[in-house]
C-alpha cells in the first residue's frame, strides 16, 4: 500500500495527499545508471615494427594520461649494484637533448596544463604525463627524449644522490614502518634474488652509482621490446602516429646494441591493500583484542612468485601474544569460509577494484601494467567474473599449499617476547596455529 504525503504551504495552504509509490504527475520519469563493470571502451593494442607495443583506452573528456611503462626494475640488478633503479627514478624529467633543464620540461608540459611524474617498483618503471588532449604530439615527444635521451648530466647524478642519501634517512626514521617491512619482508622471502634485491639504493652503493654504469644498465632494459606505451582519454590511431613518429627508429644516447645478459622473467598484474571494517581481521582481531594497534593483510603478486603478508602492531609485552593470533588466522583461513563471508570478501574485492578503476591515472596504469606483463588487458567486468568464480574450496587448496613453505617473517622494535623462527613455523604447522607452550621461572 502507499503511504500517504501530506505538506504544508509557508502561506497556510497545502499540497493534495500523493502516495509516494504513485510517479508524481508532469515529472520525467528518471534514467537510472545501470552497473554491469563494463567500460564503455575497449582496450586497443598495437605493436610496431621495433616491438613497442602501443596501448590505448579511450575516455571521455579533456585530459588524457600518457606514458611510457618499462620492464625494469630492481629485482633485475642481480648483476649490478643495487640501487640503478632508484636513481633511474630521481633523475627522470630531467635534462634532455631537446630539453635543457627540468624546468624547461615543466614550463612546457604547463602550456598544456600537464604534469609528469616517474615510478619504480620491484619489476616496472613508468613515466607518465597527464596533459590536454591536444598536446598529445608534445607528450609523446618529450616522453621519448625524457626515456631514450637523457643528458645525464654529472651535477644531475650528484642531486639524485642527495635525494637518495635523504629518502634512506627519511625511511629509517618515519614513524608509519610499512615501507621498511615490505622491504624487510621481500628480502626474507626471497633472499638475495629477483625481488628480493633492495628496493631502495643500499647506503654502502650510493658512491658505486655513476653515467657509465646507467649506460650499460640502460642498453640492457630500456629497449622497445620491454616497453609499452599506454594512453588513456585519446584515440588509438592518434597514439600510434605519435610513437611512429618519435619512437620508431630512434637511437638512445647510450648507443644501439644487442641487450646481454638480460632477465626475461615478466612480472604479472600486482595486487594491493584490501582492509575494512568487515574484513576476517578487523572481526577476528581488532574487534577482539583492542590492544592491538593495527592488523592489515595485503598481497604482493609477480609472474614466478607472490607473498601474502599480515602486518600488525602492537605493545612490545604483547608481541608473542600478537603472533600467535597471526598465526591462528593463517590456519583458520584453510578452514571453511562461510558463504556470507565469502560473498563479502568478494563484493568488497570489486567494489574497491570499481571504485579504483574510476580514476584515469589508474586506468592508465592498469592498462599499461597488464599489456606489459601479459600482452592484453582483461577488462573490469572480466576480472569481476574471476571473481565471482571463486569458491570456498579454491581458498582452502590455495591456502593448503601456502602452508606447506616456510613462512618469512620481518620484524621492527623492541622485540624481546618475539617468538624464535622455529616456534613461529611450528605454529603455522599445527592444526590450531597456537605458538609452542614456554615456561619461565
Amino acid at each position: 500500500y502507499g503511504i500517504a504525503a501530506y505538506r504544508q504551504y509557508s502561506c497556510g495552504g497545502g499540497y493534495p495527499s500523493v502516495s509516494l509509490s504513485t510517479p508524481l504527475p508532469g515529472i520525467p520519469k528518471p534514467v537510472f545508471a545501470s552497473v554491469n563493470g563494463q567500460e564503455k571502451y575497449e582496450t586497443k593494442i598495437t605493436t610496431l615494427e621495433n616491438g613497442l607495443t602501443v596501448a590505448s583506452q579511450n575516455k571521455f573528456g579533456q585530459f588524457c594520461t600518457v606514458g611510457v611503462l618499462i620492464n625494469s626494475g630492481s629485482r633485475h640488478e642481480a648483476k649490478y649494484p643495487s640501487g640503478i633503479a632508484h636513481f633511474l627514478e630521481k633523475l627522470a624529467f630531467s635534462s634532455t637533448a631537446q630539453y635543457g633543464s627540468k624546468d624547461e620540461i615543466l614550463l612546457t608540459l604547463e602550456k598544456h596544463g600537464g604534469i609528469c611524474d616517474c615510478q619504480t617498483s620491484r619489476d616496472t618503471t613508468m613515466y607518465a604525463v597527464s596533459a590536454e588532449v591536444k598536446g598529445l604530439d608534445t607528450v609523446v615527444s618529450l616522453l621519448s627524449d625524457a626515456v631514450l635521451q637523457p643528458r645525464l648530466l654529472d651535477e644531475e647524478i650528484e642531486m639524485a644522490r642527495m635525494a637518495v642519501r635523504f629518502e634512506l634517512e627519511d625511511l629509517n626514521m618515519r614513524p608509519d614502518p610499512e615501507p621498511l617491512l615490505t622491504e624487510m619482508i621481500h628480502a626474507a622471502a626471497f633472499r638475495g634474488n629477483t625481488v628480493g634485491l633492495p628496493r631502495f639504493c643500499p647506503p654502502q652503493n650510493l658512491e658505486k652509482v655513476d653515467r657509465t654504469l646507467l649506460h650499460t644498465y640502460l642498453r640492457s632494459y630500456y629497449c622497445p621490446e620491454r616497453m609499452v606505451l599506454a594512453g588513456v582519454g585519446i584515440e588509438h590511431e592518434q597514439l600510434v602516429a605519435c610513437a611512429r613518429k618519435y619512437l620508431l627508429g630512434v637511437t638512445p644516447v647510450w648507443g644501439a646494441g644487442t641487450p646481454a645478459n638480460v632477465d626475461k622473467s615478466v612480472a604479472q598484474y600486482t595486487g594491493g591493500i584490501i582492509k575494512g571494517m568487515f574484513t576476517r581481521l578487523y572481526l577476528n582481531v581488532l574487534n577482539r583484542h583492542h590492544w592491538m594497534y593495527n592488523a592489515t593483510s595485503y598481497h604482493h603478486s609477480y609472474e614466478d612468485s607472490g607473498l601474502l603478508c599480515i602486518h600488525a602492531s602492537a605493545d612490545p609485552r604483547q608481541v608473542r601474544e600478537m603472533v600467535e593470533i597471526i598465526t591462528r588466522e593463517f590456519i583458520q583461513m584453510s578452514s571453511v569460509a562461510g558463504e556470507m563471508e565469502l560473498e563479502r570478501a568478494k563484493t568488497q574485492l570489486k567494489s574497491m577494484l570499481m571504485m579504483n578503476l574510476e580514476s584515469r591515472p589508474v586506468i592508465f596504469e592498469d592498462v599499461g601494467r597488464q599489456v606489459l606483463a601479459t600482452g592484453r588487458r582483461k577488462l573490469p567486468h572480466e576480472l569481476c567474473q574471476l571473481i565471482s568464480s571463486v569458491t570456498a574450496s579454491d581458498i582452502r587448496r590455495v591456502t593448503t599449499r601456502m602452508l606447506r613453505s616456510k613462512p618469512a617473517v620481518a620484524a621492527l622494535g623492541d622485540l624481546t617476547e618475539l617468538p624464535s623462527y622455529d616456534d613461529i613455523q611450528a605454529a603455522l604447522s599445527s592444526k590450531d596455529g597456537r605458538l609452542p607452550r614456554t615456561y619461565r621461572l
